[in-house]
């Protein structure tokens, strides 16, 4: 499960799934939107941190 996208693969309008904070240890995802992107780094070994359209904050773990 180390298919985790990097930034350059991450735009706004795209949509994802992300994991929010509270879901990490059940793994839980959550999909939409993204409206921006929080990570300024390259790549972060959790994923990239974004906004979804639905104000809902995660981590980025699959491109749909």
């Amino acid at each position: 499960m180390n298919d985790i996208p990097s930034r350059n693969n991450i735009s706004i309008g795209m949509v994802v799934e992300i994991v929010q904070k509270h879901d990490q240890r059940s793994g839980k995802l959550t999909s939409g939107t993204v409206k921006r992107i929080l990570t300024s780094s390259h790549i972060h070994p959790h994923g990239i941190k974004v906004e979804l359209d639905s104000g809902k904050i995660g981590r980025v773990q699959k491109i749909t």
